[in-house]
């Protein structure tokens, strides 16, 4: 008897010298992935600020093939095939994106062409506001000159002149440029032509019926949110663009539907788009009117079609299927802005909605939970003594605590 327990003995120690390598091995392996995912996320936004010329492009044309996922299976439901499909796809993006960009890009070249020899009807316009101010220049000027020690030479400068038409402008960044699209437009049509087939072959791949069905309701839901938001926001800024358009044109605005354009593609931007297209149309209409009120007046029209667009019509056609926490808004556009520039701020809200669906789906990580609930920090209990919370051997997990 003395020899069986004997023998027990040295079982439960093994098993709790087992326990313990575990629990060690356990919260090792969890410290390591920890500082390994805050190295990735540290490290990440600095990779894709230097590499932008390759992930900027790709992710484009991701973004983009995914918006026309449901063009290329409404043709795939048709009987088209998968790479004539794609193709469709690919060619009426980019029919409607050189329609936009001619009707922006070539009649803004020859407007702000325009810009040096219009300064003094800007000034003009503005002599009231620059009067009111003249006082406080002088003042910082006399400051100025009381403060610096001696003369500060200037800094000679090459100038370097703009490009004078849209051909210049294309040829001096033609190599780049040129280079970048045609890559996001291969990738938008292997992307489409090969959709299909890569989705089948995610969902089937998965271990079990439970891991295909969730995979197979992230990729649908990845593909009709992104898909959505787009499409219903194209369809509320050409709305939007188109009314500007009008009212500029009634109210004489030359090249109206240049500036309806340039109200539609800022629009894309969160808060910050159209403050920018507010801004330009008021340089647009102090370079075209005499009377400053009515040069004012493409400015006002912006801001007050911008705000019944986005406090009315939006919210309405939009619902809260697509809501967004306006914080989680302005940190996107904050950090893709700077990644990026312009071209992140336009993808701010779109990769946001990516993100969202897939953390929703495959649920976040509970770091609060891993520091606080299983013996990593110390502990302040009632009776105002610090403990640390340690996992003792063979401890079993209760509803009440740790038993």
């Amino acid at each position: 008897m003395a020899d069986r327990n004997e023998t027990l003995g040295e079982i439960v120690a093994v098993s709790d010298e087992e326990a313990r390598v575990a629990i060690r091995r356990d919260r090792l392996l969890a410290a390591l992935t920890l500082i390994a995912g805050i190295g990735l996320v540290v490290g990440l936004p600095f990779a894709l600020k230097s590499g932008a010329e390759f992930f900027l492009p790709t992710t484009i044309s991701l973004v983009i093939a995914i918006a026309l996922v449901p063009v290329l299976e409404w043709l795939e439901r048709n009987r088209v095939p998968s790479p004539l499909a794609a193709l469709i796809c690919v060619l009426l993006f980019l029919i409607a994106a050189n329609i936009a960009l001619a009707a922006i890009i070539v009649p803004a070249t020859e407007f702000f062409r325009l810009l040096p020899e219009r300064l003094d009807r800007i000034q003009s316009n503005l002599q009231p506001l620059l009067d009111l101010y003249s006082s406080l220049e002088k003042y910082v000027n006399r400051t100025i000159r009381h403060l610096a020690s001696g003369p500060v030479p200037k800094q000679t400068s090459a100038a370097v002149a703009p490009p004078s038409s849209i051909l210049e402008l294309a040829a001096t960044s033609a190599p780049t440029a040129i280079v970048q699209v045609v890559f996001g437009v291969l990738v938008v049509y292997f992307f489409l032509s090969h959709w299909t087939r890569m989705r089948r072959e995610t969902i089937s791949n998965r271990a079990s019926f439970g891991g295909a069905m969730a995979t197979a309701r992230v990729i649908q839901n990845v593909v009709d949110d992104v898909s959505a938001y787009l499409g219903t926001i194209t369809a509320i800024n050409l709305t939007l663009g188109g009314i500007i358009a009008f009212a500029l044109w009634m109210l004489g605005m030359p090249y109206p539907l240049m500036w309806g354009g340039i109200a539609a593609l800022l629009n894309y931007v969160p808060y910050f788009g159209p403050i920018v297209a507010a801004l330009l149309l008021a340089i647009g209409g102090l370079m075209t009117f005499t009377d400053v009120w009515i040069a004012l007046a493409p400015a006002a029209i912006m801001v007050g079609c911008h705000l019944v667009e986005a406090n009315v019509f939006t919210p309405l056609i939009v619902g809260h299927r697509l809501t967004i926490n306006p914080v989680l808004i302005l940190i996107s556009l904050s950090f893709w802005g700077w990644v990026w520039g312009t071209a992140g701020a336009v993808l701010a809200v779109p990769l946001l909605i990516i993100l969202q669906t897939v953390a929703r789906a495959a649920g976040k990580p509970d770091i609060a939970g891993f520091l606080f609930e299983h013996g990593t920090l110390t502990q302040q209990h009632r009776g105002g003594s610090r403990v640390s919370q340690e996992i003792s051997p063979g401890a079993v997990d209760t509803p009440g605590g740790v038993a």
